[in-house]
């Protein structure tokens, strides 16, 4: 299996070395040459699989230059019970209407990105020790990816991680997660800005082909490839805990900002797995509603980029849809570097009816919206109902996708993180803390340790030079 740029400029290469890349040397994005086509006797031999031996299978498929022991030993340490509270990993539980919502926060952090943050923690220390070289790490984060890789990779060898996240822009409990770690390989910035002029930093450092090389720049934030793969395989386990058999279909709620999650159900279901649709649940920064229903992709800069209670889908450039668009338009490199020259110089671009027919029919994608209102009655209705306190992103999800569903259509809605993350909005809606689990009783108490930038990419690369020296 080799690696591609969805801009067409790079010569395939094998998974282990788009592991420490991030973006492709021409500024896109990596996708295998091909998705691997799951048959039905595969999917019936996998129903029954435990969560780490179901990773094992599905990734191998995409990571074949890595022994097949040596991979499986890598999923094994990833996804144990004594990290996401049981042996399920992600449970499934039903809402009174049939709504089935995909546990996917019981990890450290209490958000789904440690569903792949565990395993590119584990990946990233085997490569860097086969291949006896250091990385470090420039991540970006709207809230949960900062703290998910920082667990991930604090005390990891031969790793360093510079996380850049939105100063006073995320929930009081999310900033202590990742500012209170003192882990001497952390290092916390927080740029007065928008997640989207961190991420913005991201590329621009990436494409900064001699500083990139020199200082061994890598990324887990989702352009990073493997850790959309590694998110491909709760689709299918939760496919599995929620069907009876591999006849049925079913479809996927996914809030989202910057496509890598519902991402990883596109590559899912273009592999085999029986997905009817993919809803994508966007919050008041609707960029991405905004392509669904009219084709238009325009992102709006960080200045028309609304601070909001699902903190972190506040982005209007969503990285990972250049993956998708790739597709869509036949894998044509070319097509995707013009239509991304456009957004790249402040613009957006336009598809046409059929492109959309194609979007609906041939990729099974459909989208909402949520705002404020909504998601607090929503949080105050499924508490009410069901006995169960969700998160606000989680809520944009459930909104969504009961104003979508069809009939007799099993939706499973994924779950982004637990509602003790954002106390303020819960308290809003439900009068009432938030369930805490233990261990997290008086974090925002502890020391925190960060250095505020501007949105500078100079700057942000001093910062680094200056930590490495």
């Amino acid at each position: 299996m080799k690696y591609v740029s969805t801009r067409g400029g790079m010569a395939p290469l094998p998974f282990c070395d788009t592991v420490l890349m991030g973006l492709a040397p021409d500024g896109g994005l990596l996708l295998p040459e091909r998705y691997p086509k799951i048959d039905r006797a595969t999917l019936d031999a996998w129903r029954t699989l435990s969560y780490a031996e179901l990773a094992f299978e599905i990734i191998q498929l995409f990571a074949d230059d890595i022994p097949a022991d040596d991979l499986r030993g890598i999923a094994a340490r990833a996804y144990r019970a004594e990290v996401f509270g049981s042996e399920a990993i992600t449970p499934i539980k039903r809402l009174h209407d049939g709504l089935a919502i995909l546990e996917l926060s019981n990890g450290p952090t209490l958000a789904f990105k440690d569903m792949a943050m565990q395993f590119l923690g584990q990946l990233f220390e085997y490569v860097l020790d086969k291949r006896g070289e250091t990385l470090n790490i420039l991540g970006a984060t709207s809230g949960d990816t900062g703290s998910a890789a920082e667990y991930a990779m604090r005390g990891k060898r031969g790793v360093n991680v510079f996380m850049l996240s939105p100063d006073g822009k995320m929930s009081a409990f999310q900033r202590a997660q990742m500012y209170s770690l003192q882990d001497e390989n952390i290092h916390n910035i927080a740029v007065q800005g928008m997640f989207d002029d961190c991420q913005d930093i991201v590329k621009a450092v990436q494409n900064d082909h001699a500083f990139k090389a020199r200082y061994k720049i890598g990324t887990v934030n989702s352009i990073n490839w493997a850790r959309v793969v590694a998110q491909v395989v709760y689709y299918f386990h939760g496919y599995f805990r929620a069907t009876a058999s591999n006849d049925e279909k079913v479809s996927f709620c996914v809030p989202s900002g910057n496509f890598g999650n519902v991402c990883a159900g596109h590559v899912a279901r273009q592999m085999g797995l029986p997905v009817a649709r993919l809803i994508v649940a966007t919050n008041e920064n609707d960029v991405l509603d905004e392509f669904f229903r009219s084709g238009r992709y325009a992102p709006r800069g960080s200045e028309r980029t609304y601070v909001t209670s699902s903190p972190s889908m506040d982005i209007s450039k969503a990285s990972n849809f250049e993956r998708f668009v790739f597709d869509l338009v036949g894998r044509d490199g070319a097509e995707v570097k013009r239509l991304w020259s456009e957004v790249d110089a402040g613009g957006g671009f336009q598809l046409d009816a059929e492109a959309m027919r194609s979007v609906r029919d041939d990729f099974g994608f459909v989208s909402g919206k949520s705002a404020h209102a909504d998601r607090i009655a929503t949080i105050r209705q499924v508490d009410a109902e069901d006995g169960v306190v969700v998160d606000t992103h989680t809520a944009d999800g459930i909104k969504v996708a009961r104003e979508l569903r069809r009939g007799g259509e099993t939706v499973i809605c994924l779950e982004t993180a637990l509602p003790a993350k954002f106390a303020e909005t819960i308290r809003e809606a439900l009068h009432r803390e938030p369930p805490r689990p233990a261990g997290f009783e008086h974090l925002e108490a502890l020391p925190q340790r960060v250095t505020a930038l501007p949105a500078d990419a100079g700057e942000v690369k001093a910062y680094i030079e200056n930590a490495l020296a």
